[in-house]
């Protein structure tokens, strides 16, 4: 493990230390415990979402065929990054 230093106000340090007390663990424990999750919760979310919107255009009829669609709005996302760089 790497050793690391974080500030923390009054408030949170007691409710820090009265948990640990709680569960029988170190403060040290408690926060790598809350980082992990705090991680994992983030990536979860992210593939939640792209799996949900997997397909979302498929059956659009407003915009033609997405494949077609999609190539369009790309095109012209490059030819703006082209000219932002010039």
């Amino acid at each position: 493990m790497v050793r690391t230093q974080i500030y923390l106000d009054q408030a949170l340090k007691r409710a820090l230390s009265r948990e640990s007390h709680h569960r029988r663990v170190t403060v040290s424990e408690l926060i790598r415990q809350a980082i992990e999750q705090f991680l994992k919760k983030g990536t979860f979310k992210f593939n939640e979402a792209l799996e949900e919107s997997f397909g979302l255009w498929s059956k659009r009829k407003d915009i033609g065929n997405t494949s077609t669609y999609v190539r369009k709005i790309r095109r012209e996302w490059e030819k703006r990054e082209k000219m932002g760089k010039g």
